[in-house]
């Protein structure tokens, strides 16, 4: 890869000003049955991440949700990503969080230098999730979507029986899952990264109008919801995760830094608001794997194309909101 791309969000002469995400190049499975390149062995796995990076928090968060603790190891990237991608944190820095050097390879500095190790010739880009493979030193898969489905079943047979009955996944969602998956993924997971990577103003005010309209319908799925959970849910689903890691990173980030400023949600969306901070104070899954310093310091000081001088705003205050708190305008309305 040409020093300096990975840092090009849009690509050089690209007149639509178009963010387009690469797909991911590692695609195996861990699979529960006889004679599987990758069958589920605790203790054989790991885990790159970055607490920054909401892909990768939907791993985190699924592997506590399925108790995995002691199947799959992680460690954590430092927040700055530079020329040379995600570098590890060296043992002198000190991060919240389970941030550390490799864990696995003495003397590799950044995520690069394990795809370099696959392939010494990868054109890629280093993201994280990367699941990786302890006894056979391979890259399994370094797709989010993916991985936190193989989370979800193929260790089951090896995990306490209380976690076998987290079912994210469950059957006669399926269909309703998949569906919302499709937008959700298009218009607002990715659709934040549209509007604040775009290169021209007709981009970002398509990408960005979409996104609203989105987050409008998602707040009508939660009024109508007979539950707390997306979908009528009796219990969290892969739709919560997967929304979850955008919009709990939407008022200390994407608001200011992507220009998604038509409304907050603290203020602007109260049902999204309060299932959002549900899931953060009432479950560990969720409240631990959300690092705000990763989160708010990695976008303001990485991407030097939107911020230059990589000052990283103060507010909003708090980063998330008590489950009885609300901004002043609300509390007004509300007459408290």
């Amino acid at each position: 890869m040409p020093e300096g791309s990975i840092t090009d969000w849009v690509k050089p002469g690209d007149k639509s000003g178009e963010f387009k995400r690469q797909q991911s190049v590692f695609r195996s499975w861990i699979e529960n049955k006889p004679d599987a390149e990758f069958p589920p062995e605790k203790g054989r796995y790991h885990l790159y991440v970055s607490y920054a990076c909401p892909w990768a928090h939907r791993t985190l968060i699924v592997r506590e949700l399925k108790g995995l603790h002691d199947i799959v190891s992680f460690n954590s990237v430092h927040w700055h990503m530079g020329q040379k991608g995600w570098r590890f944190a060296t043992s002198d820095e000190k991060l919240p969080g389970e941030t550390s050097p490799d864990a696995l390879h003495k003397g590799y500095t950044h995520l690069r230098d394990i795809y370099f190790e696959q392939n010494p010739d990868y054109e890629g880009r280093f993201t994280v999730p990367t699941l990786y493979d302890k006894k056979t030193n391979r890259i399994v898969s370094n797709e989010s979507s993916e991985i936190i489905r193989m989370f979800y079943y193929a260790f089951d047979d090896i995990i306490e029986e209380k976690y076998k009955q987290v079912d994210l996944f469950p059957e006669k969602l399926r269909e309703d899952i998949e569906a919302m998956n499709d937008w959700v993924y298009n218009d607002v997971n990715n659709g934040v990264y549209k509007s604040g990577f775009a290169t021209t103003e007709e981009a970002y005010t398509k990408a960005v109008t979409q996104l609203f309209k989105s987050l409008d319908r998602l707040e009508s799925h939660l009024a109508e919801s007979s539950t707390p959970y997306l979908l009528s849910s009796p219990t969290i689903t892969e739709a919560d995760v997967r929304l979850y890691t955008t919009i709990v990173r939407f008022d200390p980030v994407y608001v200011q830094h992507f220009k998604c400023n038509i409304r907050d949600i603290r203020a602007g969306y109260p049902h999204l608001h309060k299932w959002m901070r549900h899931l953060y104070w009432d479950y560990p899954a969720f409240k631990d794997t959300t690092e705000f310093e990763h989160i708010k310091k990695h976008y303001t000081k990485s991407h030097l194309q939107i911020n230059q001088f990589q000052i990283t705003p103060v507010g909003p205050l708090p980063n998330i909101l008590a489950k009885d708190e609300e901004v002043a305008s609300v509390k007004a309305a509300l007459g408290r």
